[in-house]
């Protein structure tokens, strides 16, 4: 253990994300380094984990650090997040104490993309129906959906949607695609058709969603968005859950207007066992877990570890405060 005062804390390595990594031995020469294994019940308790720490590693986006918290932490310079998406941290209140917040764009990318690619073809092939339907001893024949010359609608050219793009393409997908900052360049680098969101929806098969969860984001996928989708279209969300309103979702699944959705991500996490998502037959769920392989686990841990070690040398990277 370091003998240098300085304490590095993960405050709710649950479910497990970096306490076995070794990752973590490159910073136990120069810190104490503490990893809480379970998720702090209430703030109280929060805060007293984190309380000697100058830097936090927040493993899970499930431990949200706001006001609340960080106005009782004197000692925090800086937190490291083993994600791409910052939505767990009051950017504006780490910002206004100094706080530098480090995330890990893009490393990722492809795991994520693949993952969302994934939910697309179980949700065309109603993969999670027909098990459930031979599991309780049912021969149900549903018909399909072919995506091969169907157009998919990429919201959000970030890394990921860049990856997921690529990769609708080499299924003879048709690209269109929606971004707050769209130009001919960047339509040329990626090889699709920048549109208005509204002309997106409405001529898409498949909606894919790729966005940071901000105030603009919210809800972006609303109960009007829903609404102008072609009948039998499928929606694919890795981003984050509050980015569509769950129950205009429900609705339209239940009525049939969307034929399908796959979802890594929800606005309440974990999933509550009443999320009326559960009662819908048409969906494929999985639990915030695209970029869980042991490929896409190493890259975050490194990518954190490698955060935190630029911020001690006075050289902070990937920050977003």
């Amino acid at each position: 253990m370091a003998e240098t005062g300085l304490v590095i804390v993960v405050p709710g390595d649950d479910p497990v994300q970096i306490a076995h990594s070794p990752q973590l031995d490159r910073l136990r020469s120069l810190a104490e380094v503490r990893v809480f294994h379970d998720r702090p019940a209430t703030l109280e308790e929060q805060v007293a984990r984190a309380s000697d720490a100058q830097i936090l590693i927040n493993s899970r986006g499930q431990v949200h650090w706001r006001e609340a918290a960080l106005s009782q932490l004197p000692k925090l310079r800086m937190i490291a997040i083993c994600s791409i998406g910052t939505d767990s941290i009051d950017l504006v209140s780490a910002r206004r104490r100094g706080v530098v917040v480090s995330n890990i764009p893009g490393k990722t990318a492809p795991v994520v993309a693949e993952h969302a690619f994934s939910l697309m073809l179980a949700a065309a092939r109603r993969v999670a129906f027909q098990t459930a339907e031979l599991k309780a001893g049912r021969w149900t024949r549903a018909e399909n959906i072919s995506l091969t010359g169907k157009t998919v609608g990429v919201v959000g050219t970030g890394a990921i949607g860049r990856e997921m793009i690529r990769l609708c393409q080499a299924l003879g997908m048709r690209v269109l695609a929606w971004t707050f900052h769209p130009s001919d360049q960047r339509a040329a680098e990626l090889g699709v058709t920048f549109v208005e969101r509204e002309q997106l929806f409405r001529e898409s098969d498949v909606i894919s969603l790729h966005v940071k969860l901000t105030d603009q984001t919210a809800n972006l996928v609303d109960r009007d968005a829903l609404a102008i989708m072609k009948p039998g279209a499928l929606l694919i969300n890795t981003a984050r859950g509050g980015v569509v309103d769950r129950d205009a979702l429900v609705e339209a699944l239940h009525n049939g207007h969307l034929a399908g959705a796959g979802l890594d991500v929800f606005a309440t996490e974990p999933l509550p066992s009443d999320d009326p998502l559960l009662q819908c037959e048409q969906v494929v769920l999985t639990p915030h877990n695209a970029d869980q392989t042991p490929e896409g686990v190493e890259l975050l841990n490194t990518g954190a570890v490698d955060n935190v070690l630029a911020f001690l040398e006075g050289n902070a990277q990937n920050v977003v405060t």
